[in-house]
């Protein structure tokens, strides 16, 4: 590989990393929406309409699931966490593949 290729490995890695900094509302999980059914005998809820949306945000935490509720004032904010964390696993993604081939290439490291 040319030492142009490799410096437009580098260059493409520098930018990947500067689109990851701006990623810093990311939210690690699954969004989930519940709908419920209340102790009320005459509700609704009982004849098939149930309350709801509830949303929750699926994490794991100390190695175990947790469900997180999230408000209603919070839900998009939230949605678009859980959005900006499935870009940077893609941008983590792109940057390993260049760092493979760097180290390839044996310019991986400080330097390259």
């Amino acid at each position: 590989m040319s030492n142009s290729n490799i410096k437009k490995l580098v260059n493409e890695r520098s930018f990947l990393l500067e689109e990851l900094k701006a990623l810093s509302q990311m939210l690690h999980g699954s969004w989930v929406e519940r709908y419920s059914v209340c102790s009320i005998k005459n509700c609704k809820c009982h004849k098939g309409e149930r309350h709801g949306p509830r949303h929750y945000l699926v994490i794991n935490e100390n190695g175990r699931q947790r469900q997180k509720y999230i408000p209603n004032s919070q839900v998009e904010s939230s949605r678009q966490g859980v959005s900006e964390y499935h870009k940077a696993m893609d941008l983590i993604d792109r940057i390993t593949s260049i760092n493979l081939k760097l180290i390839k290439e044996r310019k991986y490291g400080h330097n390259a």
